[in-house]
């Protein structure tokens, strides 16, 4: 049993980590930290083998856990199993391990999506609408663009922000009046991901 409680360890052990870089933006999110978020960003890579690494160890646990039992001359199961080498146990872990290893497929939706400080455009003069696309490295899931976009909707002035880490950008519209590109920059930046470039896109209509 030594084996399959290892491989249990294991496989919940590298189906957390490989989530971390999702969970930790969703942990700044709500603590309100800033460079926090981005420090695990470098886990995606590794993700497909971390996700590997922890099917082949939960799979091991259930092999042991469903070969035959060896018995005595009685009939009788040479060792009695606890709760922690039950299948129970490992059914519960198992649904663990696979909720971590999809948080960063369902994350996003854990956030709310329509911010509360967010300027109306009609409050807003259409010559001081501006629309800035930022190139932003290290966003790796739904959590990421969350902690982008309440870093960037704390500024005065900002209207609408879709931050993308499958495009790697963040599209910001907002009254040049009130904010900067600059103070965008920094804002996206003190979250911990970089901004490698920006772009002023075309107005609407």
């Amino acid at each position: 049993m030594k084996a399959q409680n290892s491989a249990v360890g294991l496989g919940v052990l590298t189906a957390f980590a490989s989530s971390l870089c999702c969970i930790v933006p969703l942990i700044a999110v709500i603590a309100g930290t800033s460079s926090l978020a981005a420090n695990f960003s470098w886990i995606e890579p590794a993700q497909p083998y971390l996700y590997g690494i922890s099917i082949l160890a939960l799979g091991f646990a259930w092999y042991q856990q469903l070969k035959p039992v060896a018995e005595d001359d009685c009939g009788c199961e040479i060792e009695a199993t606890s709760f922690f080498q039950s299948k129970k146990f490992l059914s519960i872990v198992t649904v663990f391990a696979i909720a971590m290893m999809a948080f960063p497929y369902y994350s996003g939706s854990l956030f709310a999506s329509s911010p509360a400080n967010a300027v109306l455009m009609a409050d807003v003069a259409d010559e001081n609408i501006v629309s800035v696309e930022f190139e932003v490295e290290g966003m790796t899931c739904g959590g990421c663009e969350k902690h982008v976009s309440d870093a960037v909707y704390d500024l005065e002035g900002v209207i609408e922000v879709t931050a993308s880490y499958e495009n790697e950008n963040t599209v910001v519209k907002f009254d040049d009046s009130k904010t900067t590109v600059a103070a965008i920059e920094e804002a996206i930046a003190s979250t911990g991901y970089k901004v490698l470039g920006h772009k002023v896109l075309p107005k609407e209509g």
